[in-house]
């Protein structure tokens, strides 16, 4: 199970910020957020290398080279500093996931660029965003969040990469339906027999695709 250590005044851990008020924070300034953007790529390259699995303050601080009171400076607590890290993570996947259609040769029906978007997604680093799947179930009061802008990441990315000639409301519709399915393939390859019951689906998902791209024209 993935578990995000809370912790006391210590600052091992904490999801608020005790003891935050009384620093004097110049956060806001250039410098401030160059060291903020610092800190938080040490700690995403932690969590991709890692996991989240006993995901802390203390060892965030530990990858960031840092303390926790600094990173209680620069960020609300242990929960923030999670959402954030998991949030750049997912700018990565996003962008190499465009750059993957961007690279397939030649002319390209949306179920193909979707499914140059999949190996992306079932790549490197997945394991890490399974966890995150894991934690917004397990305790979705306090990890909700993170399937929320999990949504306003992903979606405007596959909003580009529908046919252009759509309205806006053909393309958020057809978004959301690539969108919930592909989350749908994420489970059954974990859950219900790993590539072959993904394979059978994308072959469902690639006729509706075209079908629903052979209507638009």
């Amino acid at each position: 199970m993935v578990v995000i250590e809370t912790g006391d005044a210590d600052g091992s851990g904490r999801g608020g910020s005790p003891g935050r008020a009384g620093y004097r924070r110049s956060a806001g300034s250039p410098r401030g957020q160059a060291r903020r953007r610092e800190l938080l790529d040490r700690v995403t390259d932690d969590i991709a290398a890692h996991g989240l699995v006993d995901f802390s303050l203390r060892r965030a601080a530990r990858a960031a080279g840092t303390t926790h009171k600094v990173l209680l400076y620069h960020f609300d607590g242990v929960d923030d500093l999670l959402a954030q890290a998991v949030q750049r993570l997912r700018d990565r996947r996003i962008a190499s996931g465009l750059a993957a259609v961007a690279r397939a040769p030649g002319p390209q029906t949306l179920a193909a660029r979707v499914r140059a978007i999949w190996p992306v997604l079932a790549g490197e680093e997945s394991w890490v965003h399974d966890q995150a799947i894991g934690l917004m179930m397990y305790d979705p009061a306090r990890y909700g969040e993170l399937g929320r802008d999990s949504t306003r990441q992903y979606l405007p990315a596959l909003l580009s990469i529908c046919p252009p000639g759509w309205s806006q409301q053909r393309k958020l519709g057809v978004s959301e339906m690539i969108l919930g399915t592909l989350r749908g393939f994420i489970i059954a390859r974990l859950t219900s027999g790993g590539a072959a019951a993904v394979a059978a689906g994308f072959e469902a998902l690639d006729r509706a695709l075209d079908r629903e791209e052979a209507a638009g024209e």
